[in-house]
This record gives C-alpha cells, structure tokens and sequence, in this order.
C-alpha cells in the first residue's frame, strides 16, 4: 500500500503539469471535484455508507478537508501554472513530514528527538537551494513557489487534523464532504480571478481522468487509510519518496531537468526527511 501511494502520489503532480496548458488551474480543480464528489455520491447511496452523525463531526471534516483539498492542490496547481516545475514543486511539498515531526508534538504529543531536528534543519535547507537555484536560473518565480509553499501548510495542517478529529470518517461520505465544500472554496477563487476558457484536448481529458478516478479517489483514500493505522509522522515519510519520482517521470514526459545544484538540494532535502523516520 505506501509504495502505490508513493506511485500515484507522484502522477499527481504530472496530471497538473499535463492538463494546465488547456485550462485554469482553479477551474481544472473545480470540474474535479464536482467530478469525484458526484461518483463517491453514487458509489456511498449503493452501498449505503453512513453519513456523520453529527454537525461537529461534519465541521471536523470540512476543516481537514479544506487543508488536503482546497490549500494543497489548490496551492500547488497555482504554482505550477506559475510556471515552477513539477519536480520542484513536489520537493517544497516534500518538506509535510519535516513539519508534521515538528507539529506532532504539541498537537498529537509526539515527542521530537534531536535527529528528527536536525533532519528539520537539513530538510530546509536542501529545499532552499533547489528553490533559490531554479529561480536564479529564472525557472518559476517567487510567487510560484510561494503558492508551493501555501500548498505545503494545507496537506500538513489537513492531514494533523484528520488525524486527531477525524478518525472516525467514512471514507465515502466523509470524501463528499470534503470534496463539496473544497469545491465551494475552488469556484469562488475561479470565478472571481479565472475567465472559465477551457480547451478541450487529449491530454486534458487524460489528465482530468487521471486526476479525478486514480487521484481523487484512489490515492486520496489510500492517504486517508494511512492516516487512520499509522502515526502521523510516520505516514508523512512517505512523502519524501515523492520528490524522486515525480522529476524521473517529468524527465520523461517534460524533458524538466536538475542540474547538479538542484541535484545536491534535494539529495540533502531527501536526507533529512529520513532522518526524521529512522528508528533509533
């Protein structure tokens, strides 16, 4: 199970890199999730899924899924529209376990050793000098990678969350849930900044599908049984994998490249994050 989540974690990424060039970012991601939220309904009235049972649970589920939804993907399809590339804007995000470890401890009582601060230490500065390479090379733009950054504090605030308070959510309903009131979220951005022109094409159907069926479901619900059996720090290191494979499949399809520098940064990043998991 983590290594497929590692896998199609990692296409996520692609998928945006695919379809952005014939759409908006905040409209791409509105049409998936009215896509998701309109199959998981169909899939939960089958199966009869129940629905929470109470609006303080539904209000524990809308926060969590504001963060994995709304910030996250919102934040990183922005950047890449930006023009960051895939590769770079995974490694940003690659920092979640390095500030899951750190925020575990106040908010789950995790407790922090010293190599896990160090691996924090290392992990950052492995990012910065990928980020500060890229930029000096005029690849992406502040704004890009800050809009990384803002997708890096919503899977991480998002997944702490779901994990203290909602450990109880039905995947189906509770995805619904999560879907429609990031949805809500997505087409009040898009409607106020973006003009709704889509250009329909190959490889958006492709990348919307991808997105909407493996992604949003798939992937989405493998992270949200991760959450519910692992502990949080734990379930975040597998975030470190991502970075690696998203640029060897960018290289591929996109022909992005990393120069020895960006190489070094994320050699470094990786490394850290490690440092944080290994058992003592």
């Amino acid at each position: 199970m983590p290594g497929v989540f590692v896998l199609l974690w990692s296409t996520g990424f692609i998928g945006a890199k695919l379809g952005l060039p014939y759409i908006e970012p905040m409209t791409f991601l509105g049409i998936r999730f009215l896509i998701v939220a309109a199959v998981l309904l169909a899939l939960s009235y089958f199966m009869k899924a129940p629905w929470p049972r109470s609006w303080a649970a539904t209000g524990h589920i809308v926060i969590a899924g504001l963060g994995i939804h709304a910030l996250y993907l919102g934040g990183v399809f922005a950047s890449i529209d930006q023009g960051v590339p895939a590769g770079v804007s995974a490694l940003i995000v690659c920092l979640q376990p390095l500030l899951t470890a750190i925020a575990a401890g106040p908010f789950l009582g995790e407790h922090i050793t010293p190599r896990q601060w160090l691996g924090f230490v290392l992990g950052v500065l492995g990012v910065a000098l990928v980020v500060s390479n890229k930029l000096a090379l005029g690849v992406g733009s502040p704004l890009g990678m800050g809009l990384s950054v803002l997708g890096l504090l919503g899977i991480t605030g998002g997944t702490l969350y779901q994990k203290r308070f909602c450990a109880d959510m039905d995947l189906r309903t509770g995805s619904i849930v999560q879907y429609i009131s990031a949805g809500a979220v997505i087409w009040f951005f898009a409607l106020l900044f973006e003009s709704g022109e889509v250009v329909w094409s190959g490889e958006l159907l492709i990348a919307l599908g991808w997105l909407t069926l493996v992604m949003s479901i798939g992937a989405v619900f493998l992270l949200l049984m991760l959450i519910r059996r692992g502990a949080a720090a734990r379930v975040a290191s597998l975030f470190y994998m991502v970075p690696p494979s998203t640029a060897l499949i960018a290289f591929f399809l996109f022909d992005e490249t990393l120069d020895p520098m960006a190489l070094a940064g994320m050699a470094v990043a990786v490394f850290g994050v490690a440092l944080i998991n290994l058992k003592a």
